[in-house]
């Protein structure tokens, strides 16, 4: 007669041969990809890990689309440059949607732009895109809040008088200062301690992506919201910058609206009102706070994190700072106004910083797109719902498309004659419906402050420093490692 232990091991081994032979049925109709089993999918043949370079290794064994499974959630997985593209511009409406995972739905509960989908994300995302518009994107007067940043950046390292330092936080301060003035109107101080404050939460917040509790608490967030443990921190840092905002927004409230809107609170506010009638509206005080936060976020950590490699590549390779200082001097002088239009006159120049992002490729995967309708992609029908990555970093180290793409080579986007030339692979801010909105403010702070910094200074190792560590640090962006360098006066 079988024991009771028998019977249970027994209907276990049941349970898992039937859920493993299912998943095999729902895996036929997909692109290939590894062998899924019960409750963890393909995590456990991934070592628990999901970063670009491994999904670059699995589409040289399955191919440029294939398929990972998050327990019973299927993941198409685009690789490459033509991948990326065709996936995400073929029918761009259908892989419109944004996952909204367990943790960044504890996040941002599906409010704002960055992890909202939908209505929700058409409506704030329009809203976003227009006011910004409004208040200078792709202006002069937006530049001219790019141009003072810079100056107030090179006014602190000539302050430090060639001593050595960590450039991280000057420089996310002085970039988050311009989305600041956009969205509060105005600058913190660089003593202003609430501020250092929310720029700590931010870093932590970034610091988190792609760590180990992350990956735990989106396959078990039934426990993980449950369990003391870093991500309890990590959500509470997002409550700081919320309540930071809020703290604004109450500022602007309590001295009403202005006749002229001046920032992009002024603005919501304004659109609260004049749609409160409207049923579908999605206008209100929630959506101001993560729309706000998500400007934030996007407008600060990435474009600093660029220019933090940047400096440390030009330490790295002081034959092409020389030439970006050369070409400068010959160019501006030493006092002209750098404004982004003169990167036509800095072919050069301009390519170092297209090569800095390039090659830092901060951004370690991509975001999550889901399919919101049934659709076709690459040939492989999928069904609303469906999980779609973007692995928008394989674009830029494609090695179809890059001469030399694991190594820092300026001459990506030169031709033989020394002309800049754009780069169809080149696609840090993502491509189709959910590409970055504020793409070219990017554009304009890393090419204004980068260039203003290079005239201004020579970078190079404290006196005893030899080894340069120029590989990233895994989490939300990819950092580079902690570093001090010395800014020299030319």
């Amino acid at each position: 007669m079988l024991t009771i232990g028998e019977v249970l091991t027994a209907l276990a081994v049941f349970l898992f041969v039937t859920q493993f032979l299912k998943l095999q049925r729902l895996r036929r109709r997909l692109p290939p990809g590894p062998i899924p089993f019960p409750v963890f999918g393909t995590v456990i043949q991934l070592n628990f890990q999901f970063n670009r370079d491994l999904l670059m290794k699995l589409a040289k064994v399955h191919g440029n689309i294939f398929t990972l499974w998050f327990g019973w959630a299927p993941v198409i997985i685009l690789n490459g440059y033509q991948a990326v593209k065709d996936g995400m511009t073929m029918h761009p409406e259908d892989v419109s949607g944004r996952l909204v995972s367990p943790f960044f739905r504890a996040m941002a509960k599906g409010k704002g732009i960055m992890l909202a989908t939908g209505h929700t994300w058409k409506q704030q995302r329009r809203f976003a895109l227009r006011t910004l518009r409004t208040l200078g994107l792709g202006k002069r007067g937006l530049e001219h809040r790019v141009q003072e940043e810079a100056r107030y950046l090179v006014d602190f390292f000539a302050s430090v008088k060639g001593k050595p330092l960590d450039p991280s936080f000057p420089l996310v301060h002085s970039v988050s200062n311009v989305i600041c003035a956009v969205v509060f109107g105005h600058r913190f101080s660089r003593d202003d301690e609430t501020f250092h404050e929310v720029i700590r939460a931010m870093e932590r917040l970034f610091k988190f992506g792609g760590s180990f509790f992350h990956h735990l608490y989106e396959i078990f967030p039934w426990l993980m919201c449950r369990l003391p443990g870093p991500h309890k921190k990590v959500l509470s840092c997002y409550d700081v910058l919320s309540s930071f905002t809020r703290r604004e927004i109450s500022m602007h409230t309590e001295r009403g609206t202005p006749d002229e809107p001046q920032d992009f609170i002024d603005f919501y506010l304004d659109h609260i009102e004049k749609s409160k009638d409207e049923p579908r509206s999605t206008y209100n005080e929630d959506n101001m706070v993560y729309s706000i936060n998500d400007l934030f976020l996007g407008g600060s950590e990435t474009t600093s994190t660029t220019l933090n490699w940047g400096l440390l590549y030009m330490v790295a390779n002081p034959d092409i700072q020389e030439k970006v200082q050369m070409e400068l001097d010959a160019v501006l002088g030493r006092s002209q106004l750098i404004c982004y239009e003169d990167r036509r006159e800095l072919p050069y120049t301009n390519a170092v910083v297209h090569e800095i992002q390039r090659f830092s490729n901060i951004i370690s995967v991509g975001m999550p797109r889901v399919c919101v309708r049934n659709t076709i992609l690459l040939g492989f029908p999928l069904k609303k719902g469906t999980i779609v990555f973007p692995n928008i970093a394989s674009s830029l180290y494609d090695p179809e498309q890059w001469e030399a793409p694991r190594q820092f080579n300026p001459g990506h986007f030169l031709d033989k004659d020394g002309n800049f030339v754009s780069q169809q692979a080149f696609l840090p801010f993502s491509i189709g419906h959910r590409v970055c909105l504020g793409e070219h403010l990017a554009r304009t702070e890393l090419f204004i402050f980068f260039a203003n910094l290079l005239r201004a200074f020579t970078f190079q190792l404290p006196e005893g420093a030899t080894k340069i560590n120029t590989e990233p640090m895994q989490g939300g962006t990819l950092q580079p490692h902690p570093y001090r360098i010395c800014a020299i006066p030319r």
